[in-house]
């Protein structure tokens, strides 16, 4: 039997096994090596990067090496998607290739609420009967009003066990609809009841630890969602998931993350995990799937039905590392691409209990789309393709340390003055960034309305190899040792993301008979929101302009949500409302929103929406 190959990855210097014919993504994936992976191992991307420095590979095809440089072919670069082992390896992943520890938007606007968890602790006693024939056969909890909770036989003779050693404390969860004794314990433990809210993302994994006794939050952590390696956006996961074992494979490793932010959290916090009695979860339609294990592909039909009841499971089900005994709930989902993310963000924000008319805004890899006010609620998503993450874009990277996240161009000598996330030295573009610095283009006339770079007005604007190109930061300024440039082909990606997500407003306010001035609250959740510089937002035709419109930024409101689910039965009871109420529209069946989102590939766009920037769009 041949020895395994050895594998070493610098700079971590991490060492794995694998044998002759291994992919090198797939081994990467396997042994948990992060590397940036855009198209899911596809070969479209160009992301994956790694610099042979000792070893011998081959190629499944040599197509993908259009997006090397001739230098860095010679300097011995790959893409790891491309690469079979043929013997041992060392490899270096560029920096521009490493998955970093992101800027995660772990704050959230959390209203004050009565406390009201779902999980709970109290003195269990035995019950008083009168009756000697029938003796009652439960748990009395000191302090509890309420239906008298059941309890397994299981639950019951270790209560029984226990209650002439002391005193005895149970645990009652109300999750799955009946309240339910899950546990007892001896002494008196009801000062200690944890449970974990998460917003459970396309690309990243935020969590909290809460005191279920006060609200309090105790702990934060976050972590990059490990199925990015096998590709972006929703689609492709749902297409890896296709057969049983590829399901399986995906709902392992968002378990393998959330146990990770399970133990930062815990290990911080320095409390035990399996105190953990209560989880709730908001994640995209998609992702609580992948998670729960349920088959995601009817997803991909058009105006396809979705329950809109939670999902609820016990955490010993899913392999969770917290009280085995402990229920998780997933906030409802309305459609096929509206989750419980944007449920949360609906009741994190209150729009659903306001008489005005609101708009809320959630971009991200998906954006969602709600209009609505106490009475009704219009929602819609789009796919905005993960350009606002930084993604999608030669030089573009989430926000992470390195990131440029503004820009400002100065309108004299076209020079990008710029700001990066951490400090030092520049490693690419963000989100934000690349909001700014089109925007930017624009606003000094180095790129014309359609968003095409005009040559000639500046140095600065030169050919590239993949044709015009605007110097961003130049090589001696960067942390990878190369000019960061923004390509024409990355604009036009980006003023088709904004086009997309414009086009998604734009025709759900001509299905309401909405103008710009009757939106009063605009809603902004999520990085996108926190970050962006709403200027720029509407410059570039994002957003269109609310004059009367009061804007909030709500932060994550996916993870404020699921707090909220988490501290407050009322706010399950909330969301549960919202999502059955909300219509919802599927643009890939509507016929206006091509009109609508062709009007928005100008920008900023058409002047109903854009009255003081709005030029040529029609």
């Amino acid at each position: 039997m041949p020895l395994p190959l050895r594998i070493l990855f610098n700079p971590m210097g991490k060492v794995v096994e694998a044998e002759r014919g291994d992919n090198l993504l797939e081994v990467m994936r396997r042994e948990g090596v992060r590397i940036e992976a855009l198209c899911g191992g596809k070969g479209e991307c160009g992301k994956c990067r790694v610099i042979l420095e000792k070893g011998e590979v081959e190629k499944k095809s040599s197509l993908p090496d259009k997006f090397l440089k001739a230098s860095e072919l010679a300097e011995g670069y790959y893409l790891a998607c491309m690469v079979r082992l043929k013997g041992d390896c060392t490899f270096t992943i560029p920096t521009e290739s490493r998955v970093d520890s992101p800027q995660i938007l772990l704050s959230a606007n959390i209203p004050a609420q009565e406390l009201a968890p779902s999980s709970q602790k109290f003195i269990a006693e035995q019950p008083s009967s009168g009756n000697l024939l029938m003796p009652f056969k439960g748990i009395r909890l000191r302090n509890y009003r309420g239906v008298q909770p059941r309890v397994s036989e299981e639950v019951l003779n270790r209560f029984q066990a226990l209650s002439g050693k002391g005193k005895v404390s149970a645990l009652l969860s109300r999750t799955s609809g009946f309240p339910e004794i899950i546990d007892v314990e001896p002494g008196e433990g009801i000062k200690s009841n944890l449970g974990m809210a998460l917003d459970l993302g396309t690309t990243t994994v935020v969590g909290l630890l809460v005191d279920l006794n006060t609200g309090a939050i105790v702990g934060k952590a976050s972590e990059i969602n490990r199925q990015i390696t096998y590709g972006e956006e929703l689609l492709t996961r749902i297409s890896f998931a296709r057969d049983e074992d590829g399901l399986r494979k995906m709902q392992g490793i968002v378990i393998e993350t959330i146990n990770d932010v399970i133990w930062k959290m815990t290990s911080e916090a320095r409390v035990q995990a399996d105190g953990i009695t209560d989880l709730t979860i908001g994640g995209n339609t998609v992702m609580n799937h992948l998670f729960a294990g349920l088959d995601p592909k009817y997803l991909e039909e058009v105006n396809v039905a979705v329950s809109r009841e939670p999902i609820i499971l016990k955490a010993r089900e899913l392999g969770l590392q917290v009280h085995p005994e402990a229920y998780v709930y997933c906030i409802p989902n309305v459609s096929r691409f509206l989750g419980g993310d944007a449920v949360g963000d609906i009741i994190a924000s209150d729009m659903f209990k306001s008489d005005e008319m609101g708009l809320m805004v959630d971009l991200g890899t998906n954006g969602e789309i709600v209009f609505g006010n106490r009475s009704w609620l219009f929602s819609s998503s789009c796919a905005s393709g993960p350009a606002f993450e930084g993604e999608g874009v030669r030089h573009g990277m989430r926000a992470a340390r390195g990131g440029i996240d503004h820009v400002e161009i100065d309108p004299r000598s076209f020079k990008a003055k710029v700001s990066i996330i951490g400090g030092g030295k520049a490693k690419g573009i963000c989100g934000s960034g690349l909001i700014d610095v089109v925007a930017e283009l624009f606003r000094v006339g180095l790129m014309d309305f359609v968003g095409k770079l005009v040559p000639g007005v500046s140095p600065l604007i030169r050919d590239g190899k993949w044709g015009l190109e605007y110097l961003l930061v130049p090589s001696k300024a960067t942390e990878i040792g190369k000019d960061i440039v923004l390509t024409q082909a990355d604009l036009d990606y980006v003023i088709d993301s904004k086009a997309a997500a414009c086009g998604a407003i734009t025709v759900l306010m001509k299905k309401l008979k909405l103008g710009i001035g009757d939106v009063k609250h605009v809603y902004l959740a999520g990085a996108f929101g926190n970050y962006s510089d709403i200027d720029n937002v509407t410059r570039l035709g994002l957003l269109p302009e609310f004059p009367n419109a009061q804007f909030h930024l709500i932060g994550n409101g996916s993870l404020a949500g699921a707090y909220l689910s988490l501290v407050s039965m009322e706010k399950r009871r909330e969301a549960r409302e919202v999502a059955a109420k909300a219509v919802y529209v599927d643009l890939l069946m509507d016929t206006e929103f091509m009109e609508e989102y062709s009007k928005a590939l100008y920008i900023p766009g058409s002047k109903e929406y854009f009255p003081t920037y709005g030029r040529n769009g029609k």
